[in-house]
């Protein structure tokens, strides 16, 4: 295991090795966790995108993990090598910016990520939110770079 945080003056690409980024680059499974009102976590299976040195995330304007993110920006997301479930990254960060995705262009690159296909779904609001890296806790080969 290993493990690397942002203090105040450390970039967050100094987290992101080039392994860690080859993994994140991938459309690998992803877990995200949301704290409710009360400060329990709830989990969710999304999508993700790793954007430069941030996380792209695209979520249901009218799903309750939004109104939890808008509340409590902190985030983790737990990424597991498609292959090979003993490598993954565990990533904690706040969400940083929020913002409508009205021509649903958000979404359709996380789908195509994944699925090489434009989101399916047409008549929601949806809204994209950008997690900052603030630390990460690597595993099997995410953790040998």
């Amino acid at each position: 295991m290993s493990e690397s945080r942002t203090p105040d003056s450390t970039p967050t690409a100094d987290l992101l090795t080039p392994d860690l980024r080859r993994l994140l680059a991938r459309p690998n499974p992803c877990v995200m966790a949301t704290l409710r009102r009360d400060g329990s976590p709830v989990t969710v299976p999304t999508w993700y995108r790793l954007v430069g040195d941030r996380i792209h995330l695209n979520l249901d304007a009218g799903r309750v993990r939004l109104q939890h993110l808008r509340r409590d920006p902190r985030v983790a997301l737990s990424v597991v090598e498609a292959d090979d479930w003993y490598s993954h990254v565990s990533i904690q960060g706040r969400i940083t910016e929020i913002a409508e995705d009205p021509d649903l262009s958000g979404i359709d690159a996380l789908a195509r990520h994944y699925t090489d296909q434009p989101y399916p779904v047409r008549d929601r609001a949806r809204v994209d939110a950008w997690v900052e890296i603030e630390r990460v806790h690597t595993w099997g080969s995410a953790a040998r770079s």
